[in-house]
């Protein structure tokens, strides 16, 4: 029986648990089933830098042929795809090979337009950049997306779950649930689900009256609501509100609703190329002054110096890198 020939092909600074969930997931259901045959090939995107992790596999030779399915793995995504390599990938997709991404693997796909008209589960502190960089790539939520001959899994354990989608759909959901069990998978989660934990699992606390008024400030970050209107939207009194808040989260509501917008301008800051009025405006600050005032009182730099430091030391650009072409 020929055996079932799935590559990996990762880019340097890839975390071995990225790897490792994928590998697992395969190596244990050929153990459970033995008639399962796969054949797992690792390839390194670039060379590795001193201090990387050392994965198996060898250095990508120039050629990629043969393979049934084939998934691009990265922890960051990559600042640009060589004129070769790009190559190979799109005679890949030509031939007939079902491609993939994994965590910010969707960059390489989306950069050389594989993704273009697709879905793609995109982790979420990308989602922004990705949206602005790849606006004809359909990016959501969901922990993984299978769509066509296209795969993608926003990262983390959804990596695990796209596997197991996998198995259901090459050999049968009973492989798929003996694996989840051999590796004590609490449940197989469907791709459609969402990334981010519930909500009062992040606050650490159930109160629905604290859920309701965090579900209400996230909802209205371009423009803020007043303690009074908050209040009044989850039916206590001011008073009683500011007493749950500094009871379960330490602080007033006004104060967490200011940290609240001040985190996502620093996520836009870092994940896109909008400018800082813009992303000033866009998370409730009235003026460009009022915007850097606060910001600095709260990360202890400007926006513009925060942003500045952040993509030098970031392995790659905020605006799109044009891929070189053969």
């Amino acid at each position: 029986m020929t055996p079932h020939r799935i590559g990996f092909l990762y880019w340097p600074g890839t975390k071995p648990l990225t790897l490792s969930l994928a590998e697992e997931a395969l190596r244990v259901a050929q153990r459970v089933h033995p008639e399962v045959l796969y054949e797992l090939v690792f390839l390194q995107a670039e060379p590795l830098a001193a201090g990387d992790w050392r994965l198996p596999g060898e250095p990508w030779a120039g050629h990629l042929e043969g393979l049934d399915k084939l998934f691009l793995l990265a922890d960051a995504p990559p600042a640009q795809v060589s004129a070769g390599l790009a190559a190979a990938l799109k005679q890949q997709v030509r031939s007939g090979c079902v491609i993939g991404g994994l965590s910010a693997g969707v960059y390489p796909l989306a950069q050389l337009g594989l993704l273009d008209g697709y879905r793609a589960a995109v982790h979420w502190r990308w989602q922004d950049d990705f949206s602005e960089r790849f606006p004809k790539v359909i990016a959501t939520s969901h922990l993984f997306d299978w769509d066509r001959d296209r795969l993608t899994a926003c990262g983390g354990l959804a990596v695990l779950d796209l596997l197991l989608a996998v198995l259901a759909r090459d050999h049968g959901a009973e492989l798929a649930g003996a694996v989840s069990e051999e590796l004590v998978v609490e449940r197989i989660r469907e791709g459609g689900e969402r990334q981010r934990i519930p909500l009062q699992n992040r606050l650490g606390s159930s109160h629905p009256k604290l859920t309701q008024a965090v579900l209400l400030m996230e909802a209205n970050i371009e423009e803020p609501l007043t303690t009074d209107e908050i209040a009044q939207h989850v039916c206590v009194s001011r008073r009683q509100l500011e007493r749950i808040f500094k009871q379960y989260l330490n602080r007033v509501p006004s104060q967490y609703y200011l940290e609240l917008r001040l985190n996502k301008a620093r996520q836009l800051l870092m994940q896109t190329s909008k400018s800082i009025i813009q992303i000033g405006l866009s998370c409730g600050f009235s003026s460009g002054p009022h915007f850097s005032s606060a910001y600095r009182n709260f990360f202890g730099a400007t926006p513009r110096d925060d942003r500045n430091q952040r993509r030098s030391n970031s392995p790659f650009e905020l605006t799109s890198t044009p891929i070189e072409r053969g």
